[in-house]
């Protein structure tokens, strides 16, 4: 058993602290949260999967001990991801990044392809932003400016489970709930202007050698499982993973699946076996 947790911090280009934790030995796979959270997204899944792999859990600047001190986009947040690479001196790993931070993996996969080994999105799209859903981001980067941050997370983040787990898991909602409001403004409008600004994937989708795998919960409301279905075909090597009475929030709510679905793809990536 190998779940010690180590905390690490180093200073780049973007902030002059990210915060990152390694846990577990073996071939490395890195996580990284979606919005709006930090890596204590991953908590329900870190000890299993460490057993097996060293884990990367990193904080984005402005998310949990990691400083905001400018405007960061998609891709300098891809490029923290490559500061903790060389500074681990790892030469390559699977990503695996929850809805905005899938939105990071596409963006390292496609600047710094040499450094990864397989992509997991979960729940996550290779789409940009359409109009309206820009519009919906401004309106909401609105509401925070105006002093509406709680009104505003304890409305999105119950959204993103599905609406039986909502129904009977209300402490592990709330609990979500809170942690998000940890998080200041400054940083969600951050990551909110980021994701506006993001580049659209899809066509280098087709081109990728890597393995690529999709987490998709048929009952996912912020990005619904049709429209990234027809993208699962894409590369060369695809793993489709759909979670029926599930949301936006796997590792939440059904957590055994997808430590099973990560250890797999994982370890078809490096080419081992798990005992």
């Amino acid at each position: 058993m190998h779940n010690q947790s180590e905390q690490h911090f180093i200073a780049n280009p973007v902030s002059s602290k990210v915060a990152y934790r390694v846990e577990g030995e073996g071939p490395v796979l890195v996580l990284l949260h979606g919005f709006p959270e930090s890596g204590t997204l991953w908590r329900k899944i870190t000890g299993s999967l460490a057993n097996h792999f060293r884990l990367l859990i990193i904080d984005f600047p402005g998310s949990g001990e990691s400083l905001l001190e400018t405007q960061t986009s998609i891709i300098d947040m891809a490029d923290c991801v490559k500061s903790i690479l060389d500074h681990e001196q790892i030469e390559n790993a699977v990503i695996a990044g929850h809805s905005m931070g899938g939105y990071v993996g596409f963006a390292f996969g496609f600047k710094y392809p040499e450094r990864i080994a397989g992509l997991s999105l979960v729940h996550s799209t290779p789409v940009a932003d359409d109009e309206e859903r820009k519009k919906i981001r401004l309106k909401a980067i609105e509401l925070l400016r105006k002093g509406g941050k709680t009104a505003f997370i304890s409305q999105m983040v119950p959204n993103l489970f599905s609406p039986t787990f909502k129904k009977n898991r209300h402490a592990l909602v709330q609990e979500q709930v809170e942690l998000a409001l940890e998080m200041p403004e400054e940083s969600m409008i951050n990551y909110y202007n980021a994701m506006i600004g993001r580049n659209d994937y899809s066509a280098w989708l087709k081109t990728v050698t890597f393995p690529v795998q999709w987490i998709i919960g048929i009952d996912d409301s912020a990005i619904p499982y049709k429209k990234v279905l027809q993208h699962t075909y894409s590369s060369s090597i695809n793993f489709g993973n759909l979670y029926e009475n599930c949301g936006h929030m796997a590792m939440l709510e059904t957590p055994e699946k997808l430590i099973a679905d990560l250890a797999e793809f994982t370890s078809y990536c490096y080419g081992i076996k798990l005992i």
